[in-house]
């Protein structure tokens, strides 16, 4: 009988104790062997979950009209990096690249690099990149990234694959919520009481609730602060998450567009947690770079023009109209991901002002 990843997880955890949720929500997602971008990804309509690039084209087209712009107002440098951190099966990028097409030298300035660890969606955005104007790289992290051009760097959905541990205020003190192992081997949620270990929340935090820290999403931002100001240029960051400081549960496992519980099926499932703009933004400006504010995606759209781009196509496809509206209200409602979605930028120099916010 083959060994799954639940099966592996339990013999660990029994031999070396609980293990935080951070630590887990990684192995589900990145184990080598069984981790669910590692071995078996699946987006779009027919697999686990869907993105804003997956909804419609126009959201990969006004970001790449996006970068396109901050390159202009980076002075139409004569080389520039455009970066894109956790791609997805290159749907986004494909969309930003055709539309930049309208904007004369700038493809021709273009090094496209993609940062992407799973192996079956390099292969999956090599596929769908094998025709397009520029040709991408891939590195695997950040600080490989060469700072001798400016950087114009796209993260979707991306900091909500970066997991946080969490902590929960109880009647007695502060505990640490881990994973852990029932007397019948299956995994279970547990408290491991603390003395301290994390910076306590200054917000007011009742008995009963968690509060998540993620040092993966910190240190994202300190590398792509120390990125921006070293190359110049900016990060966009488009996630779900919270705009504010405060205390919530958010882990949840995807399959088939359900949710379903995180722990039933380590490595079956895509997991998640909120995207954490204050820490994020917080980290980016302690390691010295410049900071947007935080605003809804569907603000953020708007103000990039996706209103009238929606209206050009519907014009131009009568027929497809309705399918259109439902697209924009999709990518832009407040009832549907225009406010639960969240962009933010981390940029250099002060004086560079960016579009949409």
């Amino acid at each position: 009988m083959t060994e799954t990843l639940k099966d592996r997880l339990v013999r660990e955890i029994v031999l070396t104790g609980p293990m935080t949720v951070a630590d887990y929500v990684t192995r589900c997602l990145h184990d080598p062997r069984d981790g669910y971008y590692s071995t078996r990804p699946a987006l779009g309509e027919g697999g686990d979950f869907i993105t804003a690039p997956l909804v419609s084209q126009m959201f990969g087209e006004l970001i790449g009209l996006w970068a396109v712009e901050v390159w202009s107002r980076l002075g139409a440098p004569e080389r520039v990096r455009l970066v894109e951190v956790g791609p997805g099966d290159g749907t986004l990028i494909s969309d930003a690249l055709r539309a930049a097409r309208l904007v004369p030298g700038f493809l021709e300035a273009v090094d496209l690099i993609l940062i992407e660890p799973s192996a079956p969606l390099r292969a999956e955005q090599a596929r769908r990149l094998a025709d397009a104007d520029v040709h991408p790289r891939w590195l695997s992290a950040l600080h490989q990234i060469e700072t001798d051009a400016p950087v114009i760097l796209i993260g979707n959905e991306v900091l909500d694959c970066m997991p946080a541990r969490q902590f929960m205020k109880t009647e007695g003190g502060w505990a640490e919520r881990r994973v852990g192992v029932t007397d019948d081997n299956e995994l279970t949620f547990g408290l491991v009481a603390i003395s301290g270990g994390f910076d306590r929340p200054e917000y007011e935090v009742e008995p009963g609730q968690v509060v998540e820290i993620s040092e993966q999403q910190a240190a994202f931002a300190r590398d792509l602060a120390t990125l921006v100001k070293a190359a110049s240029g900016a990060a966009l960051l488009i996630d779900y998450g919270r705009a504010k400081p405060g205390a919530g549960d958010t882990l949840q496992g995807l399959r088939r567009h359900q949710k379903v519980d995180p722990l039933t099926t380590p490595g079956e499932a895509d997991l998640t947690q909120w995207a954490d703009f204050p820490l994020v933004l917080e980290a980016a400006v302690r390691s010295g770079a410049d900071v947007t504010g935080c605003v809804g995606q569907g603000a953020f759209l708007k103000a990039l023009g996706i209103e009238a781009r929606a209206q050009r196509l519907m014009q131009a496809r009568p027929d497809a109209a309705p399918v259109i509206q439902r697209q924009l209200d999709r990518l832009t409602a407040p009832d549907q991901m225009g406010e639960l979605f969240k962009a933010a930028a981390v940029f250099s120099p002060r004086s560079l002002a960016l579009p949409g916010f």
